[in-house]
């Protein structure tokens, strides 16, 4: 297969695990990396992930990529969950809403987390990301939003909140990321949980809607 000429070809052999991986950085690796690098998720950074999607847990790994201390995965479904864990996740909150947010704040002794990664979209989840950062902490968001209107106001500003965030230019991180998907160091591919033909797309969005599968890889 051959990627963007800033990274060159790229020959992943008979190896599937490989290919699935470079796959991975033409989108969906590059979005929750995007998200983790836009909230400036480094060393001893705590990180609240929302999500687990293949976005969400791709920013799990993005964030333990960079460093990131201490990683709380927000998600509700235990095998997506469990993998989150795999790739670097500390600990889950299956709670949502209020109660999510609360569970959070238990986790940080009451602080919430430096970086909050929303890789969902809608607006719950954002006012879930404000109520779990900390003060001074950012908000980073890639989910597309399924709302018009969000909690943005005067507590953000009181807070000294940031929100950031938005859509990825996958092209511009695939020459820091693929020589990691190279040599192993971090493993995308493992979000594919399902393989369909051509013909068997519209079966595997279908999948993916109704949660029967994180992510499909269409082999021709």
């Amino acid at each position: 297969m051959f990627l963007p000429a800033v990274a060159g070809p790229v020959d992943p052999g008979t190896d599937p695990a490989l290919l699935s991986s470079v796959l991975t950085l033409s989108d969906v690796f590059c979005t929750g990396h995007h998200c983790a690098v836009k909230a400036g998720v480094g060393p001893r950074t705590s990180v609240t992930v929302i999500g687990d999607g293949a976005v969400g847990l791709s920013a799990v790994l993005a964030a333990k990529r960079l460093g990131a201390e201490r990683i709380i995965l927000m998600g509700r479904h235990a095998q997506r969950t469990h993998l989150g864990r795999e790739l670097g996740a500390t600990e889950v909150i299956a709670e949502r809403g209020d109660e999510g947010v609360e569970r959070a704040r238990e986790l940080t002794g009451g602080d919430g987390t430096h970086a909050v990664l929303e890789c969902v979209g809608t607006r719950q989840a954002l006012e879930t990301a404000f109520g779990v950062v900390r003060d001074g902490g950012v908000v980073s968001r890639v989910g597309v939003p399924h709302y018009t209107e969000g909690p943005v106001g005067f507590d953000m500003v009181m807070r000294n909140l940031t929100l950031t965030g938005g859509t990825a230019p996958a092209r511009a991180y695939i020459e820091e990321l693929l020589p990691d998907v190279l040599v192993g160091t971090i493993q995308p591919g493992q979000l594919f949980d399902r393989t369909v033909g051509l013909d068997e797309v519209p079966d595997g969005y279908r999948a993916m809607a109704a949660r029967e599968a994180l992510k499909v890889l269409v082999r021709p």
